[in-house]
């Protein structure tokens, strides 16, 4: 069978739990995320940026009530946690302590030319304060925290808007830096530019933004969201008189959710001089068309938060089998390692010898084949389920043995817990042998 594993490419994205989702947030992040992850040569990670949401805002239950939404707005949208890794930022340990990695390689300076942080220091000497003044640490390391999120999963391509394009350059910058000291251990990223991703304008024509105070929530009511549409911005020319589609925010709208002949329609519509109200009915509608079936979903998943929860800790199961490996070869990397003697004959460091995890495969009395993974000390770290041919479960140890962690989340169905494991346990345990 032909080995197609380095041909997939690694997609993640992510967006920060700080406020309700909007109609923007799910024309530029949430649709073509979930379109992209039907994929079928693609992995696709997907957070939920929490951790981010502390330099936005310090209202604690807004973190988690926004955490709760997204989470319900992506699953509602169709995002399917068996085929992506779904997960929440705060629930990889590994991802802050990449962060210290990467702050401790890169250039100050980089991040004194970092988009947000200047604009905030260009305000205040705009308003005669001090350069610095009520900026956090947490906001000029912004960039960093991001590039420990792209760079922990090793992500090929980030999907981003031209003016995020910055922040996948400063994640190149710290992988190169980080790579040059130690070894070509993180993968540089690239940026994949959506032409084809609209920006929506707000109810005031401007980018539609929690910031501006002019968002239409994406999953308000039937009467909620006619009420917002009713309330956008247009110019006072009447009944009859020809409008322009350039500029206006409700063509921009409706151009975002409408097919190419019903935008030229409006199009026409607007030369022919539609009435404003006319234009707004026909763009609720067209919303609301896309936006209905997903709302009772929505609506079911925000009242069993449970359920949410139990999906995001499957994510996060998955994503430390892949974070957890890599952090112990950054560790090592870095000289933060077990302490060895040094070689009287050569003055390196030795590395000691572990005793390699164990399989054993048996039958059990139902007729069924089983097999059980212990680590060098013993430890039971992996239970198998039955499996009715010993073929299968030969297949099922050889994928570990091989893939070592990255086997895990194609055998969970076929796995069973063990009380007391942590998935980074076993995965430390079937990571191949360091050679120095």
């Amino acid at each position: 069978m032909m080995n197609t594993q380095a041909k997939t490419q690694r997609f993640l994205t992510g967006i920060t739990t700080s406020g309700t989702p909007h109609l923007g947030n799910y024309v530029g992040s949430i649709r073509p995320s979930v379109a992209a992850s039907k994929g079928t040569n693609a992995r696709s990670f997907y957070f939920l940026a929490d951790y981010h949401a502390l330099i936005k805002t310090g209202e604690p239950a807004r973190i988690q009530q926004s955490t709760l939404e997204i989470a319900a707005s992506w699953l509602a949208a169709g995002l399917d946690p068996e085929r992506v890794t779904f997960y929440r930022q705060s629930d990889i340990p590994q991802i802050p302590e990449l962060t210290w990695f990467l702050s401790c390689v890169l250039g100050k300076g980089v991040l004194n030319r970092a988009h947000a942080y200047k604009a905030q220091v260009d305000k205040n000497l705009a308003a005669g304060s001090d350069a610095d003044a009520d900026i956090s640490v947490g906001l000029f390391m912004y960039p960093v925290l991001m590039g420990a999120d792209i760079l922990m999963f090793k992500a090929n391509q980030v999907p981003v808007g031209r003016d995020q394009i910055q922040h996948i350059e400063m994640a190149r910058d710290m992988a190169k830096a980080f790579n040059h000291l130690y070894g070509d251990l993180l993968v540089l990223p690239e940026a994949l530019i959506e032409e084809s991703v609209a920006t929506l304008p707000g109810l005031d024509g401007r980018k539609m933004s929690k910031s501006y105070d002019n968002t239409i929530p994406l999953f308000s009511s039937r009467e909620q969201l006619k009420k917002l549409i009713a309330g956008i911005v247009t110019d006072s020319n009447g009944p009859g008189v020809a409008k322009q589609t350039e500029g206006s925010a409700l063509f921009q709208m409706y151009q975002a959710f409408a097919s190419a002949d019903d935008t030229t329609a409006m199009r026409q519509a607007y030369t022919e001089g539609i009435a404003w109200g006319d234009a707004k009915t026909m763009l609720f509608e067209r919303i609301d068309r896309d936006v209905a079936p997903m709302r009772e979903q929505y609506h079911a998943l925000m009242a069993s938060p449970e359920k949410i929860e139990e999906i995001l800790q499957a994510g996060a199961a998955k994503a430390t089998a892949l974070s957890a490996p890599l952090m112990q070869a950054l560790r090592h990397a870095v000289g933060l390692r077990k302490l060895q003697a040094k070689s009287q004959a050569t003055g390196k460091i030795e590395v000691a010898k572990t005793a390699r995890p164990s399989f054993k495969q048996y039958r059990e009395t139902n007729g069924q084949f089983y097999f059980k993974c212990l680590g060098g000390d013993g430890k039971l770290l992996l239970q198998s389920r039955g499996f009715v041919s010993p073929k299968d479960a030969a297949q099922a140890i050889l994928s570990l043995q091989q893939q070592g962690a990255d086997a895990l989340p194609a055998l969970q169905s076929q796995l069973d817990t063990v009380q007391g494991v942590e998935i980074s346990e076993i995965a430390t345990a079937l990571k191949p042998q360091a050679t120095i």
